[in-house]
């Protein structure tokens, strides 16, 4: 099946990644200003009440008696939000803000395999290149001599890294009927449900929140969840999935600049050629889903 790649409207491409890069501040948030050790509560918190103030303000249901709608919706916030905002921050309890991002750099690659073997779309050569070469840039943006690197953080990026490929590629497939602030703000909803008991039964009660804990809770609730994952799926409605998922690598980028702008952290040498080899990728991948596909 051909796939047309027209022109790629590029302020949305640049309205769809603020999104990745407001997720890039989520490692110092959590290590700076959030109580330790609660990663689980942190994604309640981060999701749950976001969710609530979409679903109030936009009023709009999904179709009650639509079953298959409802299954839909239900594994997108699993992947979307339940499950990978749990695995975000198991992950950046565990894992200097930058590490993690070495194994979530596969993630365009995993978009681009599910559209080459599900819907038969097989992605620009070019495209598939700038992939691979994200994944070498990040390694040599990340992989210094003094990263430390927590297997069970390891394994939390990773599967995370997969639920947010999938979701990017499903979200895209299942089309819904509902306005993207509704279908934003339902998945949140519903994926912050889904946290609820791990929050109750895995972590420890909140201690008294400071002043520092609460700006921190809700930058990561309304900045870093509500306007996040609104721009996120308005460009996921509106842009190939493989041209949205290389602009997650944009959310790594963002947690070494940071940490190197306000915590003092080393980015010079082979860091430096790693950023600008993963910013290259991002943008030969954008190009090349610009390009007229080729006569099938």
């Amino acid at each position: 099946m051909a796939h047309s790649r027209a022109s790629l409207p590029w302020l949305d491409v640049l309205a769809t990644a603020l999104g990745p890069m407001i997720w890039g501040s989520t490692y110092i948030v959590t290590t700076e200003l959030l109580p330790p050790d609660r990663p689980f509560t942190a994604a309640l918190l981060r999701t749950l009440p976001a969710g609530l103030l979409l679903v109030l303000w936009c009023r709009r249901w999904p179709a009650w008696g639509d079953g298959v709608a409802w299954r839909r919706l239900l594994v997108l916030a699993a992947l979307n939000i339940g499950v990978f905002q749990a695995l975000l921050f198991v992950a950046a309890y565990r894992l200097p803000g930058g590490v993690a991002a070495v194994v979530g750099a596969v993630g365009p690659l995993v978009v681009m395999g599910l559209a080459w073997a599900l819907d038969h779309r097989r992605p620009p050569a070019v495209a598939l290149g700038a992939g691979a070469m994200g994944v070498l840039g990040m390694a040599a943006l990340l992989l210094s001599p003094g990263a430390r690197w927590d297997m069970v953080g390891v394994a939390a990026a990773l599967a995370g890294t997969l639920c947010m490929a999938a979701g990017t590629f499903w979200s895209r497939r299942w089309r819904s009927d509902l306005p993207v602030l509704a279908f934003t703000g339902w998945q949140l909803l519903a994926g912050g449900a889904m946290l609820a008991p791990l929050a109750w039964g895995m972590d420890p009660p909140l201690p008294v929140l400071t002043a520092r804990n609460v700006a921190g809770y809700l930058y990561l609730s309304l900045v870093g969840a509500l306007l996040s994952y609104g721009l996120w799926f308005r460009g996921v409605a509106r842009l190939p999935s493989v041209a949205v998922s290389s602009l997650l690598l944009l959310s790594p980028v963002t947690a070494v600049v940071l940490g190197w702008a306000l915590l003092g952290q080393s980015l010079r040498g082979l860091s430096l050629v790693g950023m600008v080899v993963v910013l290259a990728s991002i943008l030969a991948v954008q190009w090349a889903m610009s390009r007229p596909a080729p006569p099938a």
